[in-house]
């Protein structure tokens, strides 16, 4: 995601030149297939254990689970799908001052093993902090660093780049449709601990492979682009002590809380959004030009947020749906609830490339980036209305093929935003804050599960016709409000399109 950043241009004409005749790996230089592998496992271990995450929570204990209420459980799983998007800030910042995305990197993939080994073997609610405050730390230093990583294996004249990068975003979805088949399997058969258990073996997989090529990467995946001065290391670890004894107090005192975790992250994200843009605009080392391309930007990012408070109900409110209403039955066994996490990957898998050639051919006859981020919303708006076909069903009433079909849709929505807006964080971004520009784009991502997980508060699987009603049609609104916005948009944008 910050291949912007790691991958700088002459970073890579430095250091990668010596990958561009290496096509061992389908045409790629050799040193794709290590990231290609940790990245891949990670993703395994993500979304294996979040695919049964949930439903541990809230599963009685005769049933292996917690007996956590369903709305506080829905909360936890959206601040941590949030905390992991912020902790990509996180992540990006020690690379860029103190370690280089190199080993950022290494150090986040042993991070998240022992975050999914703490809820292995640690029993109870102990066990579910540990693990998700530990995962939720590495997979976002992880996910900040790895695009980066790979982008210092090319050259700016190397043509292999694209290629290398989808060969790379297959690896995330192979791992994201592997992972929650096999953990549900074991969940079901053996138990949820065994299946977190297999979640750490994952990883540890990825981290052996890892371990063994890294010192194949270039030297530029090591660099660290603006180092702390020594003299202000004092300075930052105090600041880090007192956060953590500040999250720590309010733990003890009552102020954070189980059941208000997801509202706890949502506030977060929101003050530092709101730092973010005050900083970027009041900056003097901005031009003109550029403030008014960040300014075109807020209107994407609120509507990026609130495509995502709906997508990310797929580890919420799909996974109860799921859990109730889904009829599972594949010719006389019960398919386990995690699986249906596999099927978006699948469609990602086939879409990605045909949305990519679809926009190639168009060329500059695509429609402009306001208009995908309208229709994205609009979609996946539709794809909510869907689910009143089936509304108030009773249990195991919806066909497999119709949470298929809408899944589709929800990808389909999903390709008009998540990509175009990875990419458009970058055309608008001034030339001093490329960075913080990519992780506004993240910290969209971050409040839209977290208020995906607060959301879910409020489904009622025997009243599902207003929820699935309002939200629809409130992302439906959006987007409808931003298409019909995009001309006084693209003349903030200021020749970006």
């Amino acid at each position: 995601m910050r291949e912007a950043k790691g991958g700088d241009a002459a970073t890579a004409d430095i250091y990668a030149t010596s990958s561009d005749g290496d096509t061992r790996f389908f045409g790629q230089p050799w040193a794709l297939a290590h990231v290609f592998g940790v990245e891949m496992w990670e993703r395994f271990s993500f979304y294996g254990m979040q695919g049964i995450l949930l439903i541990y929570l809230y599963y009685t204990v005769t049933e292996g689970g917690l007996g956590i209420d369903k709305s506080v459980a829905t909360g936890i799983v959206g601040a941590y799908g949030g905390a992991v998007y912020l902790s990509t800030i996180l992540g990006a910042w020690i690379a860029d001052r103190l370690l280089g995305s190199e080993r950022v990197l290494f150090f986040s993939a042993w991070v998240i093993m022992a975050g999914h080994i703490a809820l292995a073997l640690i029993p109870g609610v102990l066990g579910v902090g540990v693990g998700l405050v530990l995962v939720a730390l590495g997979s976002g230093g992880l996910k900040a660093n790895a695009t980066s990583v790979v982008g210092t294996l090319y050259s700016a004249e190397d043509t292999r780049r694209d290629g290398g990068f989808s060969l790379f975003y297959l690896g995330i979805n192979l791992g994201a449709f592997f992972g929650p088949l096999l953990t549900g399997l074991l969940q079901t058969t053996l138990g949820f601990h065994w299946g977190f258990g297999l979640a750490a073996v994952g990883m540890g997989i990825g981290l052996i492979q890892y371990s063994i090529g890294r010192k194949g990467l270039p030297a530029a995946a090591r660099i660290v682009p603006n180092p702390l001065p020594r003299s202000r290391y004092g300075m930052w670890a105090g600041i880090a002590v007192a956060g953590v004894a500040a999250i720590v107090l309010l733990t003890v005192t009552g102020v954070i809380r189980a059941d208000n975790l997801a509202l706890v992250v949502i506030l977060v994200t929101v003050v530092a959004a709101i730092a973010y843009f005050v900083v970027v605009l009041s900056s003097p080392r901005i031009e003109p030009i550029e403030r008014s391309r960040v300014f075109a930007f807020i209107p994407l990012f609120i509507v990026s947020v609130g495509f995502w408070s709906l997508y990310q109900q797929q580890f919420t409110v799909l996974t109860i749906y799921s859990d109730v209403r889904l009829n599972r039955d594949l010719f006389g066994w019960e398919m386990p609830v995690s699986w249906v996490q596999s099927i978006n990957p699948i469609f990602i898998i086939i879409l990605s490339g045909v949305f990519a050639a679809v926009w190639t051919k168009l060329g500059p006859r695509q429609p402009s980036t306001p208009v995908k981020f309208g229709l994205g919303a609009i979609i996946m708006g539709a794809a909510f209305l869907l689910f009143l076909v089936w509304a108030n069903g009773g249990e195991n009433t919806t066909p497999l093929l119709g949470i298929i079909g809408i899944l589709f849709v929800f990808t389909v929505a999903e390709l008009f935003i998540s990509p175009i807006g990875l990419s458009v964080s970058t055309k608008l971004a001034p030339a001093v804050f490329h960075t913080q520009m990519i992780a506004l784009f993240f910290l969209s991502v971050a409040l839209g599960t977290a208020i995906a997980g607060e959301l879910g508060k409020f489904y009622d699987p025997n009243d599902e016709v207003p929820y699935f009603t309002i939200l629809g049609f409130i992302a439906i609104a959006l987007g409808v409000a931003l298409v019909l916005c995009v001309k006084p948009v693209l003349k903030l944008m200021r020749g970006v399109r």
